[in-house]
């Protein structure tokens, strides 16, 4: 028997990794286990749970009932009060290298996108972080669980390259229905930016076509049912991965009318009261552990400022946001009854996020002091484009919206400035993590709200060790959750260990409850900031001067973080706004981006003044 362990030495110690990994997520299956082998019944059957990944585009950190909102997500909901809700949990303040980071488990700018690719200026994309598409020699998550003998489907957004090589079908899912753009219109098969001529939309590697019914949270939930559902033969046994990226709440925000005006009244009071409320309501659910201070950018435009006009077009503006947080919710609410008819709810595990914080940006009006010129040539466009703003149909087919700073500042509730910033309203999103392994909640004390300081980046690693993986890949920065699905008040993370963070010339280092923060503003002058994200998440008392010594040798940290991650500064005179904009004009002819209407307006003003001028020049002669 000695000479048998022996030589089974390998065997033996991959099974005790097992039952250790089985006491770790799933206790009550690992004590099943041990009875079952004293018994002499021999190991229970263990089948590896089936993994849903949902990530939403652009959702605030208040925006679901779970984390103090007014808005309808009650299927979320029901999947936090049975899991874990994430109260610290960061991403890039940007969509692509989310995205990336999520889907592989190692930083922004190993992975080829430190920024998305329509922002990348030339002089940094001749560095291999800056691609803005997905570096062909790292690993994703869907490559890593097909290996492991999974079937993997994704729909929804990619946006980490549009090359055949670079799709979904090539990135490691067997069946995907993928957005390759940075948005698209929710309604229809347009583009929602002059940057393309069409939405790009692909099935399974090749360019498709959208649905006569298509709306966009209908539609890609309709694609993860159908390819969870073409389970055929020995495939019908195995489990299953999918990546589920929605397009909402991504600008064009639209929503159908009967989402829309459950909240025609939720928001007349102006966004000021909303942010009041938001924040009590983190509090009230657990997510904030107490009062803190609240941040109010100063993009935020008085509400009593507002005609009684434009307070009813806001208004109804952000019911469409909010709408579409539900429909989204809705939508989610019919996988998870299929699944529950398919028999499968019993071993799957949905984890939830955001790939940033809500978008402030505006694209279709000005507000406060926001340039006039771009929003002029937007709407110019948009209108050439079929597009309205029309306060009748807002949100409905055809309508184009976005939500502004405003609105935008509210949606994080007290945190600091909103997408794109490296502040926390920027980073810090809802993360939720519920549902069952081999029927066994694979949470210990569900309901509970972690504090501890998560990454996107620890998504990953989470998904493989769910999927039975012990050692994990040595590339992968990220850390599993697994200690703090058993234990909320657990950490991942050492006292003095740091993440560091790049993007667009924004910048952060965390390192336990401090945070590095350096923000670029038109106008304005860029400094570091230090703050306790732990007491004061709003940002809004730096301790540069209280604490001098951490200071300095924070910003050491991250000056050597950047080099070792290939981090190329952004020039003074950068903006994002202005490279998309020079991208635009510099891959389509300036006819195919200004209007003709536009276009017959400056050759009839050319004409005038011709005229003008010739006339004038004559009488001189004469």
């Amino acid at each position: 028997m000695h000479f048998i362990v022996i030589f089974k030495g390998k065997i033996l110690h991959a099974c005790i990794k097992k039952i250790i990994y089985l006491s770790v997520v799933t206790p009550g299956l690992f004590l099943g286990l041990l009875s079952s082998m004293a018994h002499g019944q021999g190991a229970l059957p263990v089948q590896p749970p089936n993994i849903v990944l949902i990530l939403a585009d652009d959702l605030g950190f208040s925006d679901l009932g779970s984390y103090g909102s007014e808005i309808d997500t009650p299927n979320l909901d029901t999947i936090a009060a049975q899991g874990m809700r994430f109260a610290n949990f960061h991403t890039a303040a940007s969509c692509a290298p989310t995205r990336a980071m999520l889907l592989t488990g190692v930083d922004s700018h190993a992975a080829g996108v430190a920024n998305i690719v329509e922002a990348i200026p030339d002089y940094q994309a001749t560095s291999p972080a800056y691609q803005g598409v997905l570096d062909k020699n790292v690993v994703t998550i869907s490559e890593r669980l097909r290996d492991l003998g999974y079937r993997t489907y994704m729909s929804g957004k990619w946006h980490l390259g549009q090359t055949a090589e670079q799709l979904p079908s090539q990135r490691g899912f067997d069946r995907a229905f993928s957005l390759g753009d940075t948005g698209a219109d929710n309604w229809r098969q347009r583009s929602y930016l002059p940057i393309y001529e069409k939405a790009n939309w692909y099935e399974d590697g090749q360019p498709t076509e959208l649905p006569k019914d298509f709306y966009s949270s209908k539609t890609l939930v309709d694609k993860a049912i159908e390819y969870i559902d073409s389970d055929v033969d020995d495939d019908a046994a195995k489990p299953f991965f999918t990546y589920l990226a929605f397009q909402a709440v991504h600008i064009p925000v639209q929503a159908p009318a009967e989402f829309r005006d459950k909240y025609l009244q939720s928001y007349t009071n102006g966004w000021s009261v909303l942010r009041e409320k938001r924040s009590q309501g983190l509090l009230d659910s657990g997510i904030l552990e107490s009062t803190v201070a609240s941040y109010v950018a100063p993009t935020t435009v008085p509400w009593d400022s507002l005609d009684a006009q434009t307070q009813a077009f806001e208004s109804k503006g952000m019911a469409v946001y909010a709408g579409m947080v539900d429909a989204m919710d809705y939508h989610i609410g019919r996988l998870v009854t299929h699944l529950k008819r398919q028999g499968k709810l019993e071993n799957t595990v949905f984890i939830f996020l955001s790939d940033n914080g809500a978008e402030g940006s505006l694209a279709t009006r000005q507000q406060g002091d926001s340039p006039a010129a771009p929003v002029y040539l937007m709407s110019a466009w948009m209108r050439a484009s079929g597009f309205n703003t029309d306060v009748e149909t807002l949100g409905e087919i055809d309508s184009y919206h976005d939500i502004g700073p405003s609105w935008a500042s509210a949606a994080v509730g007290p945190l600091a400035w909103y997408k794109f910033f490296a502040s926390e309203g920027g980073m810090r999103v809802p993360l939720v993590i519920g549902g069952k392994v081999n029927g066994q909640p694979v949470i210990a004390n569900t309901g509970a709200v972690s504090q501890s300081l998560t990454w996107v980046t620890d998504i990953a690693p989470t998904i493989l060790q769910l999927a039975g993986t012990v050692d994990l890949p040595l590339d992968m920065v990220g850390k599993s959750l697994i200690p703090v699905l058993q234990d909320e008040r657990a950490s991942v993370r050492l006292a003095d260990e740091i993440i560091g963070y790049e993007l667009g010339g924004n910048k952060a280092l965390f390192q336990g409850d401090y945070k590095l923060v350096y923000n670029r503003f038109r106008g304005q002058k860029s400094e570091w900031q230090l703050f306790n994200i732990s007491v004061d998440p709003g940002e809004t008392q730096n301790l540069a001067t209280a604490k001098p010594q951490l200071f300095v040798e924070l910003k050491a940290d991250y000056a050597l973080w950047a080099v070792q991650n290939g981090v190329v500064e952004v020039r003074p005179d950068y903006e994002q706004g202005r490279v998309m904009l020079g991208k635009v004009f510099a891959n389509r002819p300036i006819l195919l981006v200004i209007p003709l209407s536009i276009l017959l307006g400056m050759l009839a003003l050319v004409i005038l003044i011709s005229w003008v001028l010739f006339r004038r020049f004559r009488k001189v002669g004469a």
